[in-house]
């Protein structure tokens, strides 16, 4: 009984670490992020498609752990002997699959996919989250970000 009640805090702790990742928008940056050099372009947006951002695969595994863990010790507490290994065996199954779902839905994000071409002439796509405070519109002037392989755009106004 005692282990069920010093897991439960820690499945609460996990859940809010996994809801609470950093804002990826075009306009916010982490620390590691300052003090690099990023190269610069230019150009114009050929289209902006809403796509789904899945969640992330590291805090399902959180939660499939965290949620077995859980599901086991409630399993175990159903009726005695080897029905209750079988519930319990039962109870982690089950909880691991709910707490799999439940971090991957509390990852999942709205992004965009941008078609951009640049003032090279070159054509490049790039996904990132939606800012509710960054809409994208065909022929828009916008500035692209890149650092190593990672880039943000952000619309020139």
């Amino acid at each position: 009984m005692k282990t069920y009640y010093l897991l439960l805090p820690l499945l609460f702790i996990n859940t809010i670490n996994i809801g609470c990742s950093s804002n990826p928008y075009g306009d916010s940056y982490d620390v590691a992020d300052t003090r690099k050099v990023q190269t610069v372009n230019y150009g114009v947006v050929l289209s902006a498609k809403p796509v789904n951002i899945e969640g992330d695969k590291g805090s399902s595994a959180v939660g499939t752990i965290a949620g077995g863990a859980v599901g086991g010790i409630l399993g175990s507490k159903v009726g005695g002997g080897s029905g209750s290994d079988i519930a319990a065996i039962g109870g982690a199954i089950l909880g691991g699959v709910a707490g799999n779902k439940a971090a991957q839905n509390i990852t999942k994000r709205h992004g965009v996919n941008l078609t951009i071409k640049l003032d090279s002439g070159k054509i490049i796509s790039v996904v990132q989250e939606v800012d509710p405070n960054m809409i994208f519109r065909v022929d828009q002037q916008v500035q692209i970000n890149q650092q190593g392989s990672t880039a943000r755009v952000v619309p020139l106004y």
